[in-house]
């Protein structure tokens, strides 16, 4: 039996003159009399159109800004599409669309399934750029979307233009002590319990600044959804430590890095200096054909709130520079 076709749902704009449709065919947008609510309310992101892409199993809620060439962003946790609020209309602004899907366990996607494995996002989003016919996008990921991404520029690479990884060190470092502390947040989310805050995650020492309560709740309001709130397990089990334990073990260093890509840290996401990474790190031209690193100051973990002018400006240099 053949695969059934993908959907596209237009679902909101927060344009006036744009809004709801649903189609089978081309995407397109028309004026209708309203919108469906989302539950619970997106939040506040000027420009930004909406939308659901329905591949097998999965209804995948995208956030779009700006026409040109596609710019793919993939969130960290415990985020969502609007982690990029300010970063991706400042590259719309230099005539790039940008696509930020939430992905499978966050934001507004929906999945029929709940479990996951260590490719699961990489299949999903396969399966999006096909629904959406884009074919080779530059990447912009950060955290646990930088597995994916990584994973994308490893097993696909003709369907990556460019990558820009925020706060993850290259799939090829080596193991060292020093990166221990880095690996500090992952107990709690081993065992999260239904309903536990993770509202420490959004907090010294991953910030540099302290994050406004209301983005705080901005971020974390999918986690209302049990299905989101659920996922927290699985992604940190079924992902995050396969993929940790082959990068200790050394599978990235048996391949070659192909894709052009751009690895960007802040100067306060502790252990990842600029000195450690030197130790974990020492030779990337041994194990990738073009890879640079960035440091921005006055930067944690949480990189794209503390500094998303930095961010913005790093990835369209990095695009002119290495596509």
């Amino acid at each position: 039996m053949d695969a059934p076709s993908p959907r596209v749902y237009y679902e909101h704009s927060s344009r006036p003159d744009e809004g709801v449709v649903m189609t089978t065919s081309q995407p397109r947008t028309t004026r209708p009399e309203g919108a469906p609510a989302w539950s619970p309310p997106l939040p506040e992101a000027p420009g930004f159109d909406h939308r659901v892409v329905e591949t097998s199993g999965l209804r995948t809620h995208v956030a779009t800004v700006g026409d040109g060439d596609p710019v793919v962003m993939l969130h960290g946790f415990p985020q969502h599409w609007w982690q990029w609020r300010d970063v991706a209309p400042a590259i719309a602004a230099r005539g790039y669309r940008v696509l930020c899907p939430d992905l499978r366990g966050a934001g507004w996607t929906e999945a029929d399934d709940p479990r996951v494995d260590r490719e699961t996002r990489l299949h999903d989003l396969l399966a999006l750029l096909d629904a959406l016919e884009v074919e080779r996008p530059h990447v912009v990921s950060h955290d646990m979307g930088a597995i994916t991404a990584m994973q994308l520029t490893y097993e696909h690479p003709e369907r990556v233009r460019t990558a820009v990884q925020l706060s993850v060190p290259p799939g090829f470092m080596r193991f060292s002590p020093r990166i221990l502390p880095g690996f500090r947040h992952l107990p709690p989310f081993v065992w999260h319990r239904p309903g536990a805050s993770l509202r420490g995650v959004l907090a010294e020492p991953y910030v540099a600044h302290p994050m406004p309560e209301g983005d705080v709740d901005a971020h974390l309001a999918p986690l209302r959804r049990p299905e989101v709130d659920a996922a927290v397990r699985p992604l940190t089990r079924g992902m995050i430590l396969p993929e940790g334990l082959r990068m200790m073990r050394g599978t990235y260093r048996r391949r070659r890095l192909t894709v052009p890509t751009l690895v960007v840290l802040g100067r306060r996401d502790r252990p990842w200096t600029e000195d450690v990474m030197g130790r974990v790190c020492p030779d990337p031209a041994r194990y990738a054909d073009r890879l640079a690193f960035a440091y921005v100051d006055d930067a944690a973990h949480f990189i794209a709130d503390d500094a998303p002018a930095a961010v913005a400006d790093l990835a369209l240099d990095w695009f002119d520079r290495a596509a």
